[in-house]
């Protein structure tokens, strides 16, 4: 089983973002820090190179690495793409949260 799948939408904006990053960027980096009131919040970056223990998600054409430290926080996780009329990012599914704080923007396991 795979750390993270993503839904079309979400590999359709990873593919999207990586024509515009720097030619050396591997995929996007996804992880998992300290932050908000409910304890843990999302990270997402360009990854310029793999990390020793990362973990590669090659899916839908896309390339995915998730930190090492956050595996165990995401794993099952699905990555989707939203846009809607006041926002758009990229939302996680993730049957380990236990929790979110009311504004949406962290999560607690």
């Amino acid at each position: 089983m795979q750390a993270l799948t993503l839904t079309e939408a979400a590999a359709a904006r990873v593919r999207k973002l990586m024509e515009g990053a720097d030619s050396t960027a591997l995929g996007l980096r996804i992880g998992v820090k300290t932050k908000g009131c409910s304890g843990l919040s999302y990270s997402i970056d360009y990854a310029q190179a793999k990390g020793k223990f990362d973990e590669v998600i090659e899916d839908k054409g896309v390339t995915v690495l998730i930190d090492p430290s956050a595996v165990m926080f995401i794993i099952g996780s699905e990555m989707d793409y939203v846009e809607d009329k006041l926002q758009s990012g990229f939302v996680f599914r993730n049957p380990n949260e236990k929790g979110r704080c009311g504004c949406g923007e962290s999560f607690h396991v």
